[in-house]
């Protein structure tokens, strides 16, 4: 007798239950193919050089904003300015994801990336609103404050660990080397610090775990009526 192949219903949740860091792999695939996209045509690789055309229509500015071009909140998120810049990216989110995408689930980790990139982009526009600003940091660094947040939570201290000397190697290389947007990198830090702190609460996960699902869209709410107030 032949064995009955699995129902495509189970073959999906099968598939679904293999892939814990699914979000986390989708986003490094939309930088990568960004990346390339917005280097296509140009002779720049490693980094430096003059705008181009792509990295012009999704860079962040408060000029842009003005003029109704919102939309770079999100497409400055995705943008990186040579290899350096998007190989660090995207090698700290995936230590990252691997940490928090499991614990959060895809639907609050996505949140919790997303929120943290809005707080970068405000942070970026408080602090330099005349700069072209672009790349994953803030959203990163969202992502370091809530792991620190979350091992404190748990009775950890995470500079004692990998996660905190991360997160303080990458706020002195901030401060230290120039061209680096300190408002971004704080902004994606201070909103990654709150959500994850809503998230992660080992109490409120219990007893109101719904707070893990509304602390972010109020945090993207309130990141939204902060650059209309700009």
């Amino acid at each position: 007798m032949r064995r009955a192949r699995p129902a495509a219903r189970d073959r999906i949740r099968f598939w679904n239950a293999a892939q814990p860091v699914l979000v986390t792999r989708a986003i490094i695939v939309v930088n990568a193919i960004l990346f390339v996209w917005v280097l296509f045509g140009t002779d720049r690789f490693i980094g430096g050089g003059v705008i181009n055309s792509h990295e012009f229509d999704m860079v962040l500015s408060q000029y842009f904003i003005d003029n109704g071009e919102w939309y770079r909140l999100i497409s400055s998120g995705f943008l990186h300015f040579g290899l350096l810049h998007i190989g660090m990216n995207m090698f700290l989110l995936w230590q990252l994801g691997v940490l928090l995408e499991p614990a959060l689930g895809r639907g609050r980790f996505a949140l919790l990336y997303f929120v943290s990139m809005l707080g970068g982009a405000v942070g970026a526009l408080v602090l330099s609103p005349n700069a072209l600003t672009g790349g994953a940091s803030g959203a990163v660094f969202g992502l370091m404050a809530a792991a620190t947040v979350g091992l404190q939570q748990r009775g950890v201290n995470p500079f004692k660990t990998g996660i905190g000397a991360t997160l303080i190697l990458n706020l002195l290389i901030t401060f230290t080397i120039p061209g680096i947007s300190v408002g971004g990198h704080l902004g994606g830090a201070i909103m990654g610090a709150a959500i994850g702190y809503a998230m992660l609460e080992p109490r409120w996960n219990r007893d109101a775990p719904w707070i893990g699902w509304v602390a972010p869209v109020i945090g993207m709410v309130a990141s939204l009526a902060v650059v209309a107030a700009l």
